[in-house]
Formats: C-alpha cells, structure tokens, sequence
C-alpha cells in the first residue's frame, strides 16, 4: 500500500516516515461492501483492522457495542491475547480499511513502542465494557 495511506490516521500519528513505509509494506487495502462480515465473533484471529473510509457496527452476543469509523482499529484482542474473535464486525457502510495479518501485526507492536501503546490502551478499554 502507498505509505501516503496512512498520513491522518491517529495509530500511525507519532511514526517517523520511515516508521509509515515499513507499515505500509506489511499491510494491504481492501475494499468491502455495506454488510459485509469483516469479523465473526468466535471465530480464529488472523488480521488486524484499520478504517480509513465508512463505518461498521461492533457487535458482541447479538448486542450492539458500538461503531467505528475512519481511524479507528478493531482485530487487535484476539491477536494479542492469541484467542478467538471477542466480538463481530459488519460493514454499514462501504468500506475501506488496511488490514494487516498476524505475523506483519505482531512485528509492528514489537518494532514500534508507541502503537504496540495505543493498542495495549484500546484493549485494556474494550475488555472493561
């Protein structure tokens, strides 16, 4: 993906340019449609989440949680706790999110203190709900 993708969003907001290059070589872009599954609840955790455009609904038991929009990041829990999915996550809108798989995930919250951080302190937030 071209690093250029990740100027504005907040995760990514203290790298170096440097810091953006490498995590645009480890990440991709995909392109969904309203109602698409992006994470079933239960399920295996293999990627790791962020929107750039459009919104999707968080939902855990059935049970709206929340919603997300451009900047925000969801996928992270069950990689670092190594567990399956805590919640669902359906597009309602069209979206567009950079989506990184688990081995790319892993080396960027080892290589870079402060999103492994932001990461940590969204997760500590989300498991007190």
């Amino acid at each position: 993906m071209d690093p250029k993708g990740l100027d504005g969003i907040p995760l990514f907001a203290n790298l170096s340019k440097k810091e953006r290059e490498q995590v645009a070589r480890w990440a991709d872009e995909i392109d969904e449609p309203a109602g698409a599954h992006l994470l079933d609840q239960g399920r295996l955790a293999h990627e790791f989440f962020v929107l750039t455009e459009g919104t999707v609904e968080v939902r855990k038991d059935g049970e709206h949680l929340t919603d997300l929009r451009p900047g925000d990041f969801f996928g992270e829990i069950a990689l670092v706790e190594h567990d399956r999915r805590t919640a669902s996550v359906v597009a309602t809108t069209p979206v567009r999110a950079i989506v990184m798989h688990a081995r790319e995930f892993g080396a960027m919250r080892t290589e870079m203190p402060s999103v492994c951080t932001k990461i940590e302190d969204a997760i500590t937030a989300r498991l007190a709900r």
